[in-house]
């Protein structure tokens, strides 16, 4: 049985949906998700999500999660980008020392974080911590973060520290409040152009050793199944806006042909044609079966989170694989979508125009890239799966 932490969540989004399809020009003008809209977000919950109970958080579930994020992406495609950022935070807190973790939620559960995951900085080891300095692309919602991080490469007297991977020097985060963090105003984009994805820059700033933390190898302090593999968690949530981009744009086709709309030199409207009627077809079951593989892949890591957590981080190579297939699926529904929205489709304002940049920009992300299904691929043969293993 669902909480009552859960159901509110799950209904706030869709309560907020017409709101958010209402707002999609301002967000997308304003390069961010606009103010007022942010604090109807965070009085809705999203943000303390998966916070801990403990914290004053609604702890909700790995698929409760990716139904919200499913839902805010339907509505508009940055706004469930830009949130499903803020909702993770907890999980990048939880691999700080515990005493950070509780600290940084000692004030209530709606704290923010953003930053970059690329390693593009250098973290000179001082005593007590490290000196940074650098430059990093892609901090989406950064203008409305209460922390941001920065990924580096670790330097030990002038040169880059060993890793546990041979050849591949150490990485850590460095976390800082936001007001310490410089904000470029970089983010001109073809779409998720609402998601405020600026640069962030640093100059000979000092983060203590408490503030760091490694994305990709480090342990959680905070205990529960939400916080097992948090990066993994994050690949889901990726496959969840991918896949409500995807539903908006159909829901946008179905409600564009029942105003009777007919192609030029056709002899009936869209909505009689057998043709069209076809290809909405085809993308309805493209959708469907995207969601199933979805929410299965996640109700089946979830399992693995809950009741033997040490089987969770195999399963890596098809997480990936699932949300490399679901974007690529995704892409292909907005695209049929964009056609057969005809010159419709062409106008600024278009819904379609929008999930079509959307789409294809969320495509160039590094993890929903095609290589993979060679990381799965390699997993069934029992060869390495390389960034996993």
């Amino acid at each position: 049985m669902k909480s009552a932490e859960t159901t509110k969540v799950v209904q706030a989004a869709r309560d907020l949906a017409p709101v958010i399809a209402a707002r999609a020009a301002d967000i997308e003008s304003g390069r961010r998700l606009p103010v007022d809209l942010l604090a109807q977000f965070k009085q809705a919950g999203f943000f303390r999500a998966f916070v801990p109970r403990s914290h004053g958080g609604f702890e909700v579930d790995l698929r409760t999660g990716c139904e919200v994020l499913e839902t805010l992406a339907r509505a508009d495609g940055a706004a469930g980008w830009t949130t499903m950022i803020g909702m993770e935070s907890p999980h990048l807190f939880a691999l700080l020392p515990r005493e950070r973790f509780d600290a940084i939620y000692s004030a209530g559960p709606d704290v923010i974080m953003g930053g970059a995951f690329n390693a593009q900085g250098q973290a000179s080891v001082e005593k007590g911590g490290y000196r940074v300095n650098g430059r990093w692309g892609f901090a989406s919602g950064c203008e409305h973060c209460d922390w941001l991080f920065a990924n580096c490469v670790v330097l030990q007297d002038g040169q880059p520290r060993p890793g546990p991977v041979p050849g591949v020097p150490q990485t850590r985060s460095m976390l800082f409040p936001a007001r310490e963090v410089r904000i470029l105003d970089t983010w001109n984009a073809l779409g998720l152009r609402g998601t405020g994805s600026h640069d962030l820059a640093l100059e000979a700033a000092f983060c203590p050793e408490e503030n760091t933390f490694d994305i990709f190898a480090g342990t959680s302090t905070v205990p529960g199944p939400g916080f097992v593999a948090p990066v993994l968690h994050f690949v889901l949530h990726m496959a969840a806006v991918s896949l409500g981009i995807a539903q908006g744009a159909v829901d946008d086709l179905v409600q564009l042909v029942t105003t009777g709309k007919r192609r030029m030199y056709a002899r009936v409207p869209l909505l009689e044609s057998p043709v069209f009627q076809l290809e909405l077809g085809r993308v309805d079951t493209s959708v469907r079966a995207a969601r199933a593989l979805l929410y299965a892949t996640a109700d089946e890591f979830w399992a693995a989170c809950v009741n033997d957590p040490a089987s969770a981080v195999p399963l890596a190579p098809r997480l990936s694989a699932a949300l490399a297939w679901v974007t690529e699926n995704a892409s292909g529904v907005v695209e049929t979508c964009y056609r057969a929205g005809g010159a419709s489709s062409l106008k600024e304002g278009s819904s379609l125009q929008r999930r079509f940049r959307d789409i294809y920009t969320f495509r160039q992300h590094a993890a929903a890239a095609e290589g993979w299904f060679g990381q799965a691929g390699a997993s069934l043969l029992g060869q390495p799966t390389g960034f996993w293993t």
